[in-house]
Parts: C-alpha cells; structure tokens; sequence
C-alpha cells in the first residue's frame, strides 16, 4: 500500500498531499491579498516552489496546472507572473478560468499536480 503524506495541514485543507508519486497541491492563494494579481501571482507560485521542495520535486517536474482568475481583466499581469516563473523547457498543461473566489481579495488562486523524481 502506498503511504500518503500529508504536507502543510491548516484547519479545512491540506497545503499538499503526496501519494503514489504524485503531489497534489491544495488551491494556492497569496499570503498578501492586497497585492494586484501579478504580485499575488508571484506571491502563490512562490508558495508553490516551497511546497514542492517540501515534498521532494520542484516546477520542472509540475505536469498540470489549473489557474483560478477573478477577473479575467487580470490575465495580462496574472501571465507576466507565470512567465518570469515558469520553467520553459518543463511546461505544464495549463488551464485558466475566470471564477468568483471566496475571499473577494483575492485575484488569483492556482492549482496543480507534480510528479516525483
């Protein structure tokens, strides 16, 4: 039987959890929320480097992606973030919807899985 792991537990969720060669990661929103949705975009993909290395594997290793955004005015500035980012011999699948968000602070939420090395 494969162990699951359990990365980052808070109250509702956790940050990430590991099984069977996979990390899922938990829908990842900025630390600050009154940051613009580049800033909170570097802010959770930052979250998502820690995260990852917590469980072992890093961005080159991310095989989807699914991006969260609460206006989709915001995708210029939400794609400079991503851009500076992301690693471009490693590309993820990626998707990105425009969706209402829980906390109305919030532009950006992303979602992900990786693999293990």
């Amino acid at each position: 039987m494969s162990p699951i792991t359990r990365l980052q537990p808070e109250a509702r969720l956790t940050g990430a959890v590991v099984h069977n060669g996979l990390v899922y990661l938990a829908g990842q929103v900025a630390d600050d929320a009154t940051l613009d949705a580049e800033g909170q975009m570097a802010d959770i993909l930052r979250q998502v480097d820690a995260l990852l290395a917590e469980a072992g594997t890093d961005k080159s290793r991310l095989i989807t992606v699914q991006i969260f955004l609460a206006d989709m005015g915001d995708m210029a500035g939400m794609n400079r973030a991503w851009d500076a980012w992301l690693d471009p011999a490693n590309k993820p699948a990626r998707a990105t919807v425009e969706a209402s968000l829980a906390d109305p602070y919030w532009r950006v939420e992303l979602t992900g899985i990786a693999a293990l090395p």
